[in-house]
């Protein structure tokens, strides 16, 4: 199992990844790219092009997670979300590509930008499995009582190995 994140001499960080840990990574930061896919725009051609999308807050949880009301006015909120969420989902598509380009199972080095496109990219990742297990505070308490045999336990330990990547990942780039 990977020993999480260290820092490199030189600058960037380093980790070992099992080839087992490198397809899950691969497998959930795609299914996250698959939710950034670009929104919808407008039917004005001038707002396409602009890449202008739509005010609507999103219905999906996870979605609605990973592109939060900037505003707790909705007529704020929704202009707000119209000119800013297509370039939200380029960073997120571009950051879950490089998590994608450099995941390789061995000695994976990357460079401190790489990296902050990987904390960026883990985080998104977290955030969308522990939206869609309903993670709680107790997480830890939850893992810790829950059966083997519970058929959420692998998520769960996912969503908990996600986390361990993270913390290991900010402690070596700082």
């Amino acid at each position: 199992m990977s020993s999480g994140f260290k820092s490199r001499h030189g600058g960037g960080v380093i980790a070992q990844f099992e080839a087992a840990e490198v397809s899950i990574l691969r497998s959930l930061v795609t299914q996250v790219l698959g939710l950034v896919a670009p929104g919808e725009t407008g039917d004005d051609p001038l707002e396409r092009a602009l890449g202008i999308g739509s005010a609507q807050q999103p219905t999906d949880p996870v979605l609605a997670r990973l592109f939060p009301s900037a505003y707790a006015d909705e007529t704020e909120a929704g202009e707000f979300r119209r000119y800013t969420e297509a370039t939200l989902r380029d960073g997120k598509r571009a950051d879950a590509q490089t998590m994608l380009d450099t995941a390789h199972p061995g000695r994976t080095e990357l460079t401190a930008e790489q990296a902050q496109a990987w904390l960026r990219s883990l985080n998104d990742v977290r955030l969308a499995l522990g939206t869609r297990l309903e993670v709680t505070e107790e997480v830890h308490e939850e893992i810790a009582t829950m059966s083997e045999d519970d058929p959420r336990y692998p998520a769960f330990v996912t969503y908990d190995w996600l986390t361990y990547l993270q913390d290991t990942l900010v402690r070596a780039l700082w």
